[in-house]
């Protein structure tokens, strides 16, 4: 099954990826979820109060004027992960049991916020320098991830991860080494690292009771992008639906003019 057919330069051509409001949510992204992660954090809870309700909302807030300001593409890529990345959360967490949520289940602001870091990364491969300098990023990511797998894999033993590892490259061969699955790659590990430094969420110390992993696991970059192939495949479907419905109409205009 294919990937949804992007390349950097399509990112950058792509309708409001130009507007300069848009360019500046991944750096949104980057200063604001350390801040919400941390009123949903158990340190505060315990020091003050419970404010995963305003997490929620905030969150909330946030991935309505993120895809409000977006192109279409995007949004709908957005719109379909928010559903997609909860059947995720439900399976791995639920099901599973890889990981658990600081009051079990699964917050609200969780899928939205899987949606808002799917277009941060989305955003960010359509900057110019990204664009520009294609192959050598493309080279030092590539590096840099092997690297990060092998590391966590020998020196903390964290065997899940080296798994994912081989799996997200397969991954990123299959998407024909997009730099925009690195990024997105990037934007998944700062979440998982202020996530669980926070305790907002901890994974178990040996997935299935038998791979032992770390906490966060790097390896967990897979899921996300694993999860891109079904939403590949709903966003194509989508657009041929659209695309079919575009031609239905102009066949009944052509009738009504004969």
């Amino acid at each position: 099954m294919k990937s949804i057919e992007l390349t950097n330069a399509d990112l950058y051509e792509n309708g409001n990826i130009g507007v300069p409001l848009l360019k500046w949510f991944p750096l949104f992204f980057l200063v604001i979820t350390p801040f919400a992660l941390y009123l949903d954090s158990v340190a505060f809870t315990k020091a003050y109060f419970d404010l995963r309700w305003l997490v929620n909302i905030s969150v909330l807030v946030f991935f309505c004027i993120f895809y409000y300001v977006s192109d279409f593409q995007l949004r709908k890529l957005m719109l379909v992960m928010v559903p997609l990345s909860y059947l995720g959360e439900w399976i791995f967490s639920k099901w599973f049991g890889w990981y658990t949520y600081r009051l079990e289940e699964i917050p609200m602001y969780v899928p939205f916020g899987h949606a808002i870091v799917y277009g941060s990364g989305y955003v960010v491969a359509g900057y110019k320098t990204v664009i520009k300098h294609e192959l050598p990023f493309r080279k030092f990511f590539s590096i840099a991830f092997i690297l990060l797998f092998v590391g966590v894999a020998i020196g903390l033993e964290d065997y899940f991860s080296g798994i994912l590892g081989v799996l997200f490259f397969w991954l990123i061969y299959r998407k024909k080494w997009q730099n925009l699955y690195f990024l997105i790659a990037l934007c998944v590990i700062y979440i998982e690292l202020w996530g669980t430094w926070f305790g907002c969420w901890a994974w178990e110390a040996k997935i299935g009771g038998v791979l032992p992993t770390i906490n966060p696991p790097m390896g967990a970059v897979f899921l996300y992008g694993g999860g891109d192939v079904l939403l590949a495949r709903i966003v194509k479907r989508w657009n041929r639906y659209l695309a079919k419905k575009d031609l239905f109409i102009i066949h009944l205009k052509f009738i009504q003019i004969r």
